[in-house]
This record gives C-alpha cells, sequence and structure tokens, in this order.
C-alpha cells in the first residue's frame, strides 16, 4: 500500500478568468485556441513548458503531413495554415517522403507566439495544470502550479489538449487506457551536425527503402499499396551494428526515418529511438525513458557515424525537449470511433472535420493515397460525466486503430479546431456543450475554412 500524507486545505488566488481555458498547446490546443480566439470570445492557453507547439517544438516532431501523396484527400483549416505560415517564414523544408513541408521545430516556435499574438489569445507558460475545479460535475477551471505558487486559473469553459487526458481524467471523466505492454512505443528525437549532406543522399539513392522493409523488426502490417513507395527510413545500418555486437541484439527500437538535410550538415528530426513498456502518466516510466532514450541515442549516433555514409563527423545536436509519446489516456466520449469508421469513409451528421484514411499504430499502416477518408464527430470530443469539457488531440475517445489515425498531428489540428470554434459558440449562444447547436458549429467551422464532408 502507498504511504500517503493529508494535504492542508488552503485559500488560492486567483491568477486568471477567462471565458475558455485551453490546457495544452500542441497541434491540437494550439488550433482549439486560435479557433476560438478568432469567433470571438476570450482565450487563455496554457503550457507547462516555455514555448507553444507541443510535439512539434517541445518533441522535435517535424513532419505534420508526411501521409500527404498524390490522391490524398486532405483536411483543410488552420493545420494547413501552419504548415504555410511557417513555409513563409522560411522555416520548413521540402518533406523527403511526402507532398507536404516539415517544419523547422525551432522556428515554429515563434510562428505558434505570432499566431497567439495576433489571434488575442493570452499566453500563460511555463504553467502547469494540475487539479480540476469542479463545481456540482460541472468544471470551473483549474489549480496550476508555476514559479509564482499555487493558483487558479477560472473558466466558463475548459479544453483539455493536454494529449493524456490529465483533466478529463481527473476531474472523473471515464477512460481507458490501453495496457503498458501494448502501448505504441515512446520516442526519442535527435538532431545531428557534422553531416555530409550530399554524401548521405548517394548512399540512400544506393540502398532505396520501401515502407515494406519496416517489417523486418516490427510486425507491420500494409495495405499493399504503401509497399513500394520511399520511406525515409534506415535500419540495415543498425542491424549491421548489431551483428557486430556494436549495439545490444535486444535493442530492436534502434532504428527508424531521417528527415530533413539542411547545407548547413544538420539532420534534424532523427526518429530512430522507439522503446515499448513506457506509460507516459507514470512519472517513474517517464524518468526511466528519458535516461534511457539518451543513452539508445548515443549508441544509434555512434553507430551511424561507424555505418552510414555521410554520418562519419557527425555529432550530437540536441535531444527534443521531452519524450515522444503516443499512446495513454483516450476519454469514453459521447461516441467513440472505431477502427471501421477510419477504415470505412465514416460519415457523421455532427461532422467537425475530415481527415484522410491514413493509420500509424499497432502494427497498422495505410496511406492515403486513394482519395478515401473519414469524418470526425462533434460528439467524440464530449466526455462522459462532466460539464463545460472538451478534449482535443489524441486523447478524443475512439479504440485502438481509429487512435492509430486521430493520434497524428494533423487529425490533432482537425479536433483542436472543432473543439475550440464548438466551445466559442456554446459561450456566446449560452448553451451547454452537449446541447450546442452542431449546425451553428459547422457554419463557424465553415467560415474558417474547415472541410466538413
Amino acid at each position: 500500500m502507498m504511504k500517503t500524507i493529508t494535504e492542508p486545505a488552503r485559500t488560492l488566488p486567483v491568477l486568471a478568468e477567462t471565458e475558455l481555458l485551453v490546457v495544452g498547446s500542441g497541434p491540437g490546443g494550439l488550433s482549439a485556441a486560435i479557433s476560438a480566439a478568432r469567433q470571438g470570445v476570450q482565450v487563455i492557453l496554457l503550457d507547462r513548458f516555455g514555448c507553444f507547439g507541443g510535439n512539434i517544438t517541445q518533441v522535435g516532431v517535424e513532419s505534420i503531413a508526411w501521409y500527404r501523396h498524390a490522391g490524398t484527400t486532405d483536411v483543410e483549416g488552420i493545420g494547413i495554415e501552419f504548415e504555410r505560415l511557417a513555409q513563409s517564414y522560411g522555416g520548413t523544408q521540402k518533406e523527403p517522403q511526402s507532398d507536404s513541408q516539415a517544419l523547422d521545430a525551432e522556428s515554429f516556435k515563434f510562428v505558434a507566439d505570432e499566431m497567439i499574438t495576433k489571434a488575442g489569445v493570452q499566453p500563460l507558460l511555463h504553467c502547469a495544470a494540475v487539479a480540476p475545479i469542479l463545481e456540482g460535475g460541472a468544471i470551473q477551471g483549474v489549480i496550476t502550479e508555476s514559479k509564482s505558487g499555487r493558483q487558479a486559473v477560472l473558466a466558463k469553459r475548459v479544453i483539455d489538449a493536454t494529449g493524456d487526458a490529465d483533466i478529463a481524467f481527473r476531474a472523473g471523466a471515464p477512460c481507458r487506457k490501453t495496457p503498458v505492454d501494448e502501448m505504441i512505443g515512446a520516442t526519442t528525437v535527435f538532431s545531428c551536425s557534422g553531416v555530409h549532406k550530399q554524401r548521405f543522399l548517394q548512399y540512400v539513392q544506393e540502398n532505396p527503402v520501401t515502407y515494406k522493409d519496416w517489417g523486418k523488426n516490427w510486425e507491420m502490417e500494409t495495405s499493399g499499396k504503401e509497399d513500394d513507395l520511399f520511406s525515409p527510413y534506415l535500419e540495415e545500418p543498425f542491424e549491421q551494428a548489431r551483428r557486430e555486437g556494436f549495439i545490444p541484439a535486444h535493442l530492436k527500437g534502434i532504428s527508424g526515418s531521417w528527415s530533413t538535410l539542411h547545407d548547413t550538415g544538420e539532420a534534424t528530426y532523427l526518429n530512430m529511438i522507439h522503446m515499448s513498456g513506457v506509460d507516459g502518466t507514470d512519472v517513474r516510466h517517464l524518468t526511466r525513458a528519458e535516461i534511457e532514450g539518451r543513452y539508445q541515442a548515443r549508441m544509434a549516433i555512434k553507430a551511424l557515424q561507424r555505418y552510414v555514409p555521410g554520418f562519419e563527423q557527425a555529432k550530437l545536436r540536441s535531444f527534443g525537449m521531452t519524450l515522444g509519446v503516443r499512446d495513454t489516456r483516450k476519454i469514453i466520449g459521447e461516441y467513440n470511433l472505431t477502427g471501421d469508421d477510419v477504415r470505412g469513409q465514416a460519415a457523421f451528421a455532427d461532422s467537425i472535420g475530415i481527415f484522410p484514411e491514413f493509420i500509424d499504430g499497432y502494427g497498422l499502416l495505410i496511406l492515403p493515397t486513394t482519395g478515401r477518408y473519414f469524418q470526425l464527430p462533434y460528439r467524440s470530443l464530449l466526455p462522459l460525466q462532466v460539464e463545460n469539457l472538451l478534449v482535443a488531440g489524441r486523447c478524443v475517445a475512439g479504440d485502438k486503430v481509429s487512435h492509430a489515425a486521430t493520434r497524428n498531428m494533423m487529425c490533432c489540428t482537425v479536433t483542436g479546431q472543432g473543439a475550440g470554434v464548438a466551445a466559442a459558440v456554446s459561450i456566446q449562444e449560452n448553451t451547454s456543450l452537449r446541447a450546442v447547436n452542431v449546425e451553428h458549429v459547422q457554419q463557424a467551422l465553415l467560415r474558417q475554412g474547415v472541410r466538413l464532408a
């Protein structure tokens, strides 16, 4: 039995009051805050780190739309705006495996700053939301911890964009969590300097890799149409390192994809460390994985230096600010998406946007090269048993296969924009989130450039 203490009750100062509070600023939270502010309500965007952008800026995942190929029916709305604005600032490069732009993680920090400033969102960084404030089953805001102490932020509506459904779970909303040994692995993202770009690209050209090659170390199912498409994936050098004892044989998670190569010799977003058995809601798991991930990255860099032309003089440039976590809690919603929905082009009367048939996780990879897509229902953002609360991002309601679609960053922008606009409309029309007029929400989303069907 865990030892406990009793925390004394205390009166907390109110740090701020707002109409809408968005907790977490990844692609979902950032989209929610900006879209709600554009709809005309007062918004605070809160994040525990020193920058907005979540997985993009804090983890270093630069490929927001790597699923996009010829034939893809893509989303429309704020996620595409992120990509295009970053490109206009010179903060992107062509993504190597798709018809998309890879976002420069560092540049996107000020892209996010400018977007929230222009929208009129009130920023709150270095501030962790630690508990919901509840009154009669309705959320009224959150308790925060920061250098300013323990305080409260009050709000008429709250959007949980933490990725882990932290606020919903602590408010008592029913959630589900995949067993730890079945969770999609966590990633330590790193970047290198000192890479000879042309020598490496020549090596890639001479040793072409497709998505079919993912199956050598991973149990990977495709629909078949992905098998011959080029993938920026490195596995054979790490297999050689394991054969020669340079990397321990049991570390099968050292392999993966490269992304952006700069003329300055930098290779950013090296997604080559994958660790299973990591529960992103357990502080001891997170601590162990941060340390283990950096240890494995060091081995990966040494293997790259030894076995990959162009990386002979490579050195570590940076790690992401935190682990990349793909899979923890998901709410049980008013509607729970299914694998059949995302693979069967599901349509919903309460659609808040579309997402292509792109599934990546649990040993399944489907790329949207045939124009297929599904709609996302507003009800999947609505947790049970708690009022005044929506979720956005990878913790929306659904099963494992649907999660392998909705966890992807561009899909998180769709659920984020839907949540932000719905919250704003409910405030403006003084209705509950459950009773909000969905047609009015859809009309507002259309005015913001979202594709619903």
